[in-house]
């Protein structure tokens, strides 16, 4: 099955490693085979790693996007993972955890990083 992409003008994404920004009018990709692809909104730069849900979302992104096995972001997720789930008692984000970890465990990052998503949405709540 493709997936579709559709970019606004001047939207960045990666793609299998490689930065790509689309030109100056709205345009619609599809890719025909599985491939690594996280839009702008979803990159998290090095800077912004400045929270304990941060912590766990880089090195999965990290992972994502590398073509080869990385022991070093796999320490570094399942470090800031049970740190963070030794700080929160909530049971849906401690269930959200699990399920993340699972999915990091089978590969499947980009489903791990947009869960994610949700620990970081739950500290920012916290942190206010």
């Amino acid at each position: 099955m493709a997936l579709k992409i559709s970019l606004k003008p001047g939207e960045k994404f990666v793609l299998n490693g490689a930065v790509v920004e689309n030109g100056d009018r709205r345009a619609t990709l599809l890719l025909q085979n599985r491939a690594s692809v996280l839009r702008e909104k979803d990159i998290m730069q090095a800077e912004q790693v400045t929270t304990p849900a941060r912590h766990i979302y880089f090195p999965i992104m990290m992972m994502y996007l590398s073509d080869q096995a990385d022991d070093l972001q796999y320490e570094q997720f399942v470090l800031r993972m049970n740190e963070f789930m030794g700080a929160v008692t909530a049971t849906e984000i401690l269930s959200s955890c699990v399920t993340i970890s699972r999915d990091v465990m089978a590969g499947e990052y980009y489903k791990a990083l947009m869960r994610c998503k949700k620990l970081i949405e739950f500290e920012e709540e916290r942190l206010k």
